[in-house]
């Protein structure tokens, strides 16, 4: 089992397509194999000319799948790498965390993306596919908020807080002119619209990172928790961050939770945050970035899991959050794809990878912890 990553490497399909603009992935499914379950990974052709600042590692064809939060910086990251290394071709799969974790897990691809940590029993198993004694550790690669999107005609600005939020999502607060609403949007003329919730219905590290909020800012309204599957009573599901948004968009009184790159790509409003600050904080880059500037590290050793202060009330900070990783081997990584695939993480934590993301709804990460990232990508083997 040490060595079962090379021949369960998943080829890249045949029939490739070039990708210009945003590009939405595959929407997250709960199926660990995407080739059995009919699904393949989406892969960016290389153009024929160079980005001549990207190192290139050996040419090699590899893939990746998870996180739907990180698909957007994925095409960009992509299609820049391949253009500069045109031999070498790279798929990804945005079947949601739950899947990219456990396709890593078994072998099939080269690094895993993630907006969740992997659990204690999880790094136990990653030792049957991380040769030369190696396990898997976490690379955080983005930043970025978990937009509240709304669809209320004639309500374009909205306020919600934790406890309220709670309450919704547990479907204890089922019309849109419910006092606590109303209490918090004064002067608002708010429709007695049923509340129509919408959650994700496959194993999603944004759900993991929206109900941490819940659970750290609303203890006494929300009872569950946080987890990777959506726990809560009632409410409507769909597939992936793309169908939830969607969702949205066609449903007069839903609201749900998506990265704010969706929400954009949808044109959804947002609602502001009241969290003790002076003043509700909208949902931005800027916004998100401040709050995650107090990140922390809580992996053990050397990991580089973060810790994040979703109950902050500091001016300005908005405090649903997320940091997406990047999940490899700390040693005993494929032999055959392991240059393509350092040489590409490289990049995207560099200068270069990291710059002009913030247009598709990343926050940038505290200098310190990009740093480390860094250091830590050259350890590895």
């Amino acid at each position: 089992m040490k060595r079962q990553r090379k021949s369960r490497l998943r080829a890249l399909s045949g029939s490739s397509v070039a990708v210009s603009g945003a590009l939405l992935l595959a929407a997250c499914g709960t199926s660990g194999n995407a080739q059995s379950s009919g699904r393949s990974p989406t892969a960016i052709s290389p153009a024929t000319t160079g980005a001549g600042d990207i190192k290139c590692g050996k040419t090699a064809t590899l893939s990746a799948s998870g996180s739907t939060a990180q698909e957007f910086a994925m095409q960009f990251w992509i299609k820049n790498y391949m253009r500069a290394c045109p031999g070498s071709r790279i798929g990804y799969e945005g079947n949601g965390s739950g899947d990219g974790q456990t396709d890593f897990l078994k072998g099939r691809t080269a690094f895993a993306g993630s907006d969740s940590a992997l659990s204690a029993d999880q790094i136990t198993q990653s030792k049957s596919v991380c040769s030369d004694g190696g396990k898997a550790v976490h690379l955080p690669m983005l930043g970025g908020p978990i937009a509240i999107g709304y669809n209320l005609p004639g309500v374009k600005k909205l306020v919600l807080d934790a406890p309220t939020l709670a309450k919704i999502f547990d479907s204890q607060i089922t019309k849109w002119n419910d006092p606590s609403i109303a209490q918090l949007n004064p002067g608002t003329k708010l429709p007695s619209t049923p509340i129509r919730a919408s959650h994700r219905s496959d194993s999603s590290g944004t759900t993991d990172n929206f109900t941490a909020y819940l659970s750290a800012a609303a203890p006494n309204a929300w009872p569950y928790g946080h987890s990777k599957e959506w726990q809560a009573k009632g409410g409507q599901s769909a597939k992936g961050s793309s169908g939830l948004v969607e969702q949205v968009k066609e449903n007069v009184g839903a609201i749900g939770y998506a990265e704010l790159s969706h929400a954009l790509a949808r044109d959804i409003p947002t609602a502001s945050i009241a969290t003790g600050a002076a003043a509700p904080v909208d949902a931005s880059v800027f916004t998100a970035s401040k709050a995650m500037a107090a990140a922390t590290t809580a992996g053990t050793g050397d990991d580089l899991v973060l810790k994040l202060d979703y109950a902050t009330k500091a001016p300005g900070a908005y405090p649903i959050d997320m940091v997406t990783y990047e999940i490899v081997c700390d040693k005993g990584n494929e032999p055959a794809s392991w240059s393509a695939t350092k040489a590409f993480l490289t990049y995207i934590a560099g200068t270069k990878g990291q710059e002009d993301l913030s247009f598709q709804g990343y926050a940038t990460l505290p200098a310190t912890i990009v740093n480390k990232v860094r250091s830590k990508i050259n350890s590895l083997s």
